[in-house]
């Protein structure tokens, strides 16, 4: 007889493989592997992650005393100087009244969604917006509706329609100026003026940092130091580390310091970032020719496309779906490009909608000109006839 508060012997793992099995079977099982073969999946886009002026800050930073970890909370012993001057420092950079950072932009964005639209609230998402904006959503008090991607049309129905219902609290527009999988840019200008009536506009401008705008400021620069405009800006794409920041009204990041369990509970980040993101913005600013090369490595991916396999629309960013449709005929075709010596990777739903898989091509400085002529062979050799 099993001893009391026990269950009958049987196989604990049977759900996990029995699940792992049928992700098998629809060709969506994932697994980690080592980078390999020239970058074209990295969100390293100006090449600063391995960047000797990031290196010699750290470096530098390290022989001065300062400590890898942050060893605690912010409100506790994690806050250092290293972060208070790296924030107002951001602040200053992206033109926002103030700057909190995170340890990661995922956390960010989660934090940011679960704390500030409260009960009476509207959260409003683009549909294709990022899953760590969903998982704060489905955390936080605000009612939550969904508008078509960059229809601004629609979002302005959803919100007279919940309007109408009696409803008063304030809007919360949710969007990423530069999307992750698909590369295209929000309707950034007619979403301000939409939040303008009804209340805040959130942007997440992880894949627009460093790249676009003025010093790479992102596409959202015009908007910042509104009060009712936040930001979120990564560090561990184009600046090179990790981490994250969220500009906006120092009112509303007071109350994230004080309200939100994210924040309040989470080790900081390490002192470190801190000192490589410092590092990483002046480059920015000193150093306008990645920004350039970037462009120009947009332009012949763009041109060879439209030469070689004219009926595949590209984005006209550094992020280009090139969509497939089927699970299994993505992966096999990431995998024979891979083998050619390309990191390419296929993204399948959940991740992209039902019957978008894609191949995901992220342009970046880790690729020579060279290597983009020869992946657009590669491509237009294997390419289905779909």
């Amino acid at each position: 007889m099993a001893p009391l508060g026990t269950r009958p012997e049987h196989d604990r793992l049977d759900f996990y493989r029995r699940d792992m099995a049928q992700l098998s079977q629809r060709g969506r099982l994932r697994s980690l592997s080592p980078r390999a073969g020239v970058d074209f999946s990295s969100n390293d886009y100006i090449g600063l992650a391995a960047s000797d002026r990031l290196k010699d800050a750290i470096r530098a930073a390290l022989d001065d005393g300062v400590a890898v970890g942050a060893a605690g909370s912010r409100l506790l012993r994690g806050h250092t100087e290293w972060q208070a001057d790296f924030e107002f420092e951001a602040a200053r950079f992206f033109g926002a009244e103030a700057a909190l950072g995170f340890g990661g932009g995922y956390m960010a964005n989660f934090a940011l969604l679960a704390t500030l639209p409260q009960r009476e609230d509207l959260l409003l998402m683009d549909e294709l917006s990022h899953a760590s904006t969903h998982e704060g959503a489905r955390a936080g008090r605000a009612s939550v509706q969904r508008f078509r991607h960059g229809d601004v049309a629609h979002a302005e129905d959803v919100i007279t329609n919940w309007r109408r219902a009696g409803n008063t609290g304030a809007v919360w527009i949710a969007v990423e100026s530069l999307y992750s999988m698909d590369g295209d840019v929000a309707p950034l200008r007619e979403l301000a003026a939409l939040a303008d009536c009804h209340g805040f506009l959130i942007v997440d401008e992880a894949h627009a940092t460093g790249v676009f705008g003025p010093d790479g400021r992102g596409l959202t620069h015009h908007l910042e130091g509104r009060e009712n405009v936040l930001t979120l800006h990564t560090l561990g794409k184009a600046l090179g580390g990790s981490g994250a920041l969220i500009c906006g009204a120092k009112c509303l990041l007071d109350f994230m310091v004080n309200r939100s369990r994210p924040f309040i509970f989470a080790t900081a980040p390490s002192p470190l970032m801190a000192v490589a993101g410092r590092a990483a913005l002046q480059i920015l600013r000193d150093e306008p020719w990645r920004r350039d090369l970037l462009q120009d490595h947009i332009a012949c991916f763009n041109d060879e496309m439209a030469r070689r396999l004219p009926r595949i629309q590209t984005s006209g960013s550094q992020i280009v779906p090139l969509i497939v449709g089927p699970d299994a005929e993505t992966m096999a075709l990431a995998a024979q490009i891979q083998a050619r010596g390309f990191d390419v990777r296929g993204i399948r739903p959940p991740t992209v909608p039902e019957g978008s898989a894609r191949l995901r091509i992220s342009l970046n400085l880790n690729v020579t000109r060279q290597d983009i002529l020869r992946l657009t062979d590669t491509l237009e050799e294997l390419w289905p006839d779909l």
